[in-house]
């Protein structure tokens, strides 16, 4: 399914989107990356381009901020007259800004939805129509282990998180029977630049939580990846212990409410 497709993956300068965007590569598929940061995605697109199957493969890149609709639409049609009309789109962008609600300023909220919540909502906008129309593709939405446990710390981040999962959820339902498959990946924390920044912001609660599940390599979430997209599944969890977790929320959501209830107890009492 990836030998000579065309792939956007955005935020794909680092982290999970540039690991996933390798692996695409690996398989055959050309590649589009999406980021802010010129610079960095100059350098992720030697690092993806020196994995290609072939040298045939195209290797692009775009800088653009995907919280702009306008932008975000206007890449995408710049891609197409290029001929790189996405059959698979990852939506691997965003950044984290914990804090605690009560003294978080309103314009952390509000990044943390701009960047996890509409910077996954504007490239589906994009590229959906193309999609139908063409009567096939593959959408993959990145989340988090934050996108079904809401954890202490993570009032706006859970939110984006939360809204990523019920937005693909809900899309799902209105792409399948047009032939558009829809994914989404909830990682625990991944080894990468953007969990580094994050931990020094982190309250010590949040630390005490998150410090039971270990952070992942990204290659082991882009590997994931594309298991679950060769597979057909709609939830990707990389690792063991975030589904333990997925399922003891479904089942035992009380249990799950005294397992961190006592983890914060405990940095209280510390």
């Amino acid at each position: 399914m990836f030998a000579g497709a065309h792939a956007v993956v955005t935020g794909g300068s680092s982290g999970i989107g540039l690991a996933c965007a390798k692996e695409f590569a690996a398989r055959g598929a050309h590649v589009a990356l999406i980021a802010r940061d010129p610079g960095r995605l100059e350098i992720a697109q030697e690092a993806v381009s020196a994995v290609r199957r072939d040298a045939s493969q195209r290797v692009l890149v775009a800088s653009v901020d995907l919280g702009d609709p306008d932008a975000t639409t206007c890449a995408f049609e710049t891609l197409a007259a290029e001929g790189f009309a996405p059959d698979i789109l990852v939506n691997s962008a965003g950044v984290i800004v914990p804090g605690e609600f009560a003294s978080m300023p309103l314009a952390d909220l509000e990044a943390n939805m701009t960047s996890g919540y509409w910077s996954v909502v504007n490239p589906c906008k994009a590229v959906v129509p193309g999609m139908l129309e063409r009567g096939r593709g593959h959408i993959v939405n990145v989340s988090s282990v934050a996108g079904f446990l809401g954890i202490y710390g993570y009032t706006g981040y859970a939110a984006a998180k939360y809204a990523v999962l019920g937005f693909s959820e809900a899309l799902r339902f209105e792409m399948r029977p047009h032939g558009v498959a829809v994914s989404v990946v909830l990682p625990p924390d991944t080894d990468t630049p953007a969990l580094a920044a994050e931990k020094r912001m982190r309250p010590p609660e949040t630390e005490a939580v998150a410090g039971n599940i270990k952070p992942i390599a990204p290659d082991r979430v882009a590997h994931a990846v594309v298991r679950g997209m060769e597979r057909g599944r709609f939830h990707i969890i990389p690792d063991a212990t975030s589904r333990f977790y997925f399922r003891l929320k479904g089942l035992l959501p009380e249990l799950f409410f005294r397992i961190v209830d006592r983890d914060v107890a405990k940095v209280r009492r510390g």
